[in-house]
C-alpha cells in the first residue's frame, strides 16, 4: 500500500446493502485519502465483490474468507492484512459496516491519536440506539468484567489505531478471541474518544442475546489466568471464613451455649462449605497452570483466505 493517510478494516458477512451504502459515505467523506480493507466473512447470499468499491471509486481490497469464522476473527485477519501490507505512515480504523460506527466521526478519531504518545484510539459510546434489554445486560456485563478481570471495559470493535499498534496486534493470539480485550492486554497506550453511535443502514443485527453473552465471555477468556487467580483468592478467603465458623461453633458447644442439634448442623454445612471451597480453589490453581503452559499457538490470517482482490487503483 502506498502512503494513504488512513485505512479501513471492516468485516461484512451477508450485509451487502448497508456494506456498500457505508462504502458511498467513506468516499463522499474521504475521497482517495481512504483505502478500505474489506473483510467478506463467508458469505453465501450477499457476498462482498470489488466491482462495489469500483463503481464508486474507492480504492479498496476485498478478502474473501473460505468460512464463516465470526466477526472478532475476521477482524483479525482484516488487521493481520494491514499489518503486513500497510505503510509506515498508515493509520488504520477499525469499523463495523452496519452504520452504528459513523464514518463522519473518523477525523475525530485520528486527531486524537495524533499525539506520540498514544497507540490506540478507541470510541466510548455517548448515546446508544439500544433497547433497554441490551442497556441492562451491557450495564451487568461490564461490572462482572471488572469484578473478575479488575479492568475496565467500556468500549467496542471501533478504533483507530497507529501502525506499531496494528503490527503488535497482529502478532498476538488474543486477538482472534476478543480484539477489545485484546487491545486492553496489549499494554498500548490509549486513549478514549467520546462519540455517538449510529443506527444501523439496513436489515438487523445477526447477533442475538446468546451470541452477545457469548461474545462478552469471550472478551473475560482473554484475561483467564487473572480470572482464575481471582477465583481462586476468593475460595482461599471463604474456606478460611468457613474454619473460622467452625472454630466458633466449637467454642460456642463448649462454653455450652449451643442448642441441642445447632452444632452438628453448623459444622456439617460449614465443612461441606470448606471441601468446596477448596476443591474449587485447588481447579483454578490447576486451571491457571494449564492455561500458562498450554497456550495455543496464533493462527496466521492467511489460513483462512480464500481470495484477494483489489481495485483498480492502487492501495
Amino acid at each position: 500500500m502506498s502512503a494513504l493517510p488512513f485505512v479501513v478494516v471492516t468485516p461484512v458477512f451477508e450485509d451487502s446493502e448497508a456494506s456498500t451504502r457505508l462504502f458511498h459515505e467513506l468516499f463522499d467523506a474521504f475521497g482517495e485519502q481512504v483505502h478500505v480493507v474489506a473483510v467478506d466473512d463467508g458469505s453465501v447470499r450477499q457476498p462482498v465483490d470489488i466491482r462495489q468499491l469500483e463503481a464508486i471509486g474507492l480504492s479498496g481490497t476485498v478478502i474473501r474468507l473460505r468460512r464463516n469464522v465470526g466477526h472478532q476473527r475476521a477482524i483479525a485477519v482484516g488487521l493481520g492484512y494491514a499489518a503486513e501490507h500497510l505503510a509506515e505512515v498508515q493509520r488504520v480504523v477499525v469499523m463495523d459496516s452496519d452504520g452504528e460506527d459513523l464514518p463522519a466521526s473518523i477525523p475525530e478519531l485520528l486527531r486524537t491519536l495524533e499525539p506520540d504518545e498514544i497507540d490506540v484510539v478507541v470510541a466510548q459510546r455517548r448515546t446508544r440506539v439500544e433497547t433497554l434489554r441490551f442497556k441492562l445486560f451491557y450495564a451487568v456485563y461490564r461490572r462482572l468484567f471488572k469484578l473478575l478481570t479488575g479492568r475496565s471495559i467500556s468500549f467496542g470493535n471501533f478504533m483507530a489505531l497507529k501502525p506499531n499498534a496494528v503490527k503488535r496486534l497482529a502478532a498476538m493470539q488474543e486477538l482472534w478471541t476478543h480484539v477489545a480485550s485484546c487491545v486492553l492486554g496489549s499494554r498500548l497506550r490509549i486513549a478514549t474518544c467520546a462519540l455517538d453511535r449510529g443506527p444501523r443502514y439496513a436489515g438487523q443485527s445477526k447477533m442475538n442475546f446468546v451470541g452477545l453473552t457469548l461474545h462478552g465471555f469471550r472478551g473475560i477468556m482473554v484475561f483467564a489466568e487473572d480470572v482464575l487467580v481471582r477465583v481462586g483468592i476468593a475460595a482461599a478467603l471463604l474456606g478460611t471464613l468457613t474454619i473460622l465458623g467452625g472454630l466458633a461453633s466449637v467454642v460456642l458447644k463448649v462454653s455450652g451455649y449451643a442448642t441441642p442439634g445447632w452444632f452438628s448442623v453448623a459444622l456439617g454445612i460449614l465443612l461441606l462449605v470448606f471441601l468446596q471451597t477448596g476443591t474449587l480453589a485447588l481447579m483454578s490453581l490447576m486451571l491457571t497452570g494449564v492455561s500458562r503452559s498450554g497456550a495455543s499457538l496464533q493462527a496466521a490470517y492467511t489460513d483462512f483466505v480464500d481470495t484477494v482482490t483489489h481495485t483498480g487503483r492502487p492501495a
